[in-house]
């Protein structure tokens, strides 16, 4: 199983959609590695750049509705080669937070009071996030504060997760 644990980059919108996430010139490409140098490229946002600021992060905190738009596995893909594992965000686009399960990755909602906290917190300062799987905790740190924020999945996802995926949970129970 991944770990779900590392420095965060914060992203401070709602409705970021697919392609900010990997523009959809790129999805001819032919491997998960081609889509990397792409990952966020059109996302725009005061202070953030793709280029420099993804580099050592493993979880991305943000608001509403993260992968809305168009329904493509690339989006969770670009983001697991770029080192990201995990999105925690007020809400999904259904398809989006599935496909992140499907991937082996952690898509985990948070109430938006509790997002608001982390940005208030810990945006600003070098956070970390460390997730703590069998009691469903995140615990956000960073500029001497420490928070922990229980949350919710179900346990068919769960289980997808914690094999790594759709691909593996199939052959370990087919």
């Amino acid at each position: 199983m991944k770990k779900f644990n590392g420095k965060i980059l914060f992203l401070d919108r709602s409705d970021i959609n697919t392609d900010e996430i990997i523009p959809a010139k790129y999805l001819t490409e032919a491997s998960k590695a081609a889509l990397k140098p792409y990952c966020l490229e059109d996302l725009t946002l005061p202070g953030f750049s793709p280029k420099t600021d993804i580099a050592g992060k493993s979880v991305v905190v943000t608001r509403a509705n993260f992968g809305c738009g168009s329904s493509r596995e690339h989006a969770p893909w670009v983001l697991e080669v770029n080192g990201v594992n995990m999105v925690i965000a007020e809400g999904f686009a259904r398809i989006f937070r599935q496909n992140m399960f499907n991937c082996g990755m952690m898509a985990v909602a948070l109430p938006k009071e509790q997002i608001a906290e982390i940005f208030a917190e810990f945006s600003g300062v070098e956070a970390e996030c460390a997730t703590d799987m069998e009691k469903l905790t995140l615990t956000v740190s960073g500029g001497g504060k420490t928070k922990v924020y229980p949350f919710v999945i179900n346990n068919f996802d769960l289980e997808l997760v914690k094999a790594g995926g759709w691909v593996d949970y199939a052959d370990r129970k087919y």
